[in-house]
């Protein structure tokens, strides 16, 4: 490990330019029209990998997006570590709001970073944090110090959904075999903190549409005689919780695994102040389901959330129109026992048995994956809470995770193997968000512990 470390602080900077490098590339998945650069995105990811000391690497096209693997086998009767992450990014709406060009990564020192984050779309989520185990590769690789075999599928379509993942997954299970499956796409409590997440909520992801007249209307001549469908829509979506936050939706919660008060009190150790969560978050409450805490609500609890809502005339000035349409975006938050599909068709029932007659609704499913719990006493996570622990220098907290990575839940069913969620972000880096950022100590802490755990994997497995 000394000739690991060594090699990664003498090649830290030009790590780091590497990773300016591919976050300067916009890899959308999700707008057709950045097509190009996500293709572009993988070639950089294959190159790397090929630079870093892999021996096999391929691009492989699916449906969307392409899926790059790599894989460096130096003895078969070793136990296999496949590393998988995205290199596809958010949409950095609304532009704005950052204090920066999204793709074009500036390091600022900020008050939770002294020593600088790495500002820009993708900083941390997912490119930062698969772009650790590259490095990490890297130095084992040079300095002769891996003792696992290393698989990598790093895919560009994690943020719609991984549609074609699954079918890659099956098509190819054999060239995929595994004993473990590491991904960092999670967080740490805080930077003297460590955790390991130990849990995923599910996703159903669906938009709405509601349709009133057949044409956008005068406001004056037919106002208050017609339904106005952004009013209509307003209404329905404020309907589906009560005056507790709970869901009105029928059998929601059917399927809901009730957590053991044992349980919930010691989730609720984690450290956690509320004042300084509201004040971080600029709120002067929280709005959560009564009756569980921040940290119940964000992790063992579903939700449900707008996550876009739009219609009418939203231009410069004013425009006295009643919309034909309106639209919104919800997602819904998972969790164990939760079918993705079940809830969907429970909301699609549900949405459109409240619509008022004078208009029309219609439900599209966007995409979804089923919650995942990851055990705690295997020797893949001891692996990974004892790298965690040699370079924090104290245990990490195992956490649920109030996210959702549906590839875990398919991992384990196509692949038969269990996930470690080995994460170096913050909650407070504002992935999704405009000013997405990721701390250096992060970054090298990633780098600096990747290698532990292919160490401890190999005693280990044994």
């Amino acid at each position: 490990m000394q000739k690991v470390q060594a090699y990664i602080d003498n090649n830290k900077d030009r790590f780091l330019e590497e990773l300016m490098v591919m976050l300067r590339i916009p890899s959308i998945s999700a707008d057709p029209k950045y097509k190009e650069d996500v293709a572009k995105n993988a070639s950089f990811v294959a190159e790397s990998l090929t630079k870093a000391g892999c021996a096999h690497v391929k691009i492989y096209p699916t449906k969307g997006h392409p899926i790059v693997y790599g894989e460096h086998i130096i003895d078969k009767k070793l136990p296999t570590v496949l590393v998988y992450g995205h290199y596809d990014v958010q949409p950095p709406d609304p532009m704005d709001l950052w204090d920066s060009p999204p793709f074009e990564p500036v390091i600022k020192k900020t008050k939770i970073h002294p020593k600088g984050a790495i500002f820009a779309r993708g900083a941390c989520d997912d490119k930062g944090q698969f772009f650790m185990h590259v490095k990490a590769f890297e130095a084992m690789v040079k300095t002769e110090s891996l003792g696992c075999n290393v698989k990598f599928m790093i895919e560009g379509e994690e943020e719609i959904g991984s549609s074609n993942l699954g079918d890659f997954c099956s098509e190819y299970k054999d060239m995929l075999k595994c004993n473990v499956v590491l991904i960092s796409d999670t967080s740490v409590i805080a930077n003297d903190v460590p955790s390991i997440t130990v849990g995923l909520r599910g996703l159903s992801y669906v938009e709405v549409e509601v349709t009133g007249p057949n044409k956008d209307l005068h406001s004056g001549v037919y106002g208050g005689a017609v339904a106005n469908p952004l009013q209509v829509l307003s209404d329905m979506i404020a309907s589906l919780k009560d005056k507790n936050k709970k869901i009105t939706i029928p059998g929601f919660y059917d399927d809901v695994v009730v957590v053991s008060a044992k349980e919930r009190k010691a989730m609720n150790m984690a450290p956690f102040n509320k004042d300084v969560y509201m004040k971080a978050l600029g709120v002067k409450d929280t709005m959560g389901e009564k009756g569980y805490t921040v940290l119940e609500q964000t992790s063992i609890r579903p939700t449900l959330e707008i996550n876009g809502m739009w219609g009418g005339y939203i231009g410069e000035g004013a425009k006295t129109v009643l919309p034909s349409k309106a639209y919104a975006k919800i997602s819904m938050r998972l969790v164990p026992n939760q079918q993705s599909d079940k809830i969907t068709k429970l909301f699609k029932k549900h949405f459109e048995s409240i619509a008022p007659a004078g208009v029309t609704v219609k439900v599209t499913p966007h995409h979804g994956g089923e919650a995942a719990v990851t055990p705690s006493d295997t020797p893949e996570y001891m692996a990974a809470a004892q790298a965690m622990k040699t370079t924090y220098g104290k245990d990490p907290i195992p956490v649920r995770g109030g996210g959702s990575i549906p590839i875990v839940a398919l991992f384990e069913k196509v692949l038969k193997v269990k996930t470690v969620l080995m994460g170096f972000g913050l909650d407070s880096d504002d992935i999704h968000s405009p000013n997405e950022h990721y701390g250096l100590f992060n970054f090298y802490k990633g780098i600096e512990t990747i290698p532990y755990f292919f160490e401890n994997y190999a005693q280990l497995k044994k």
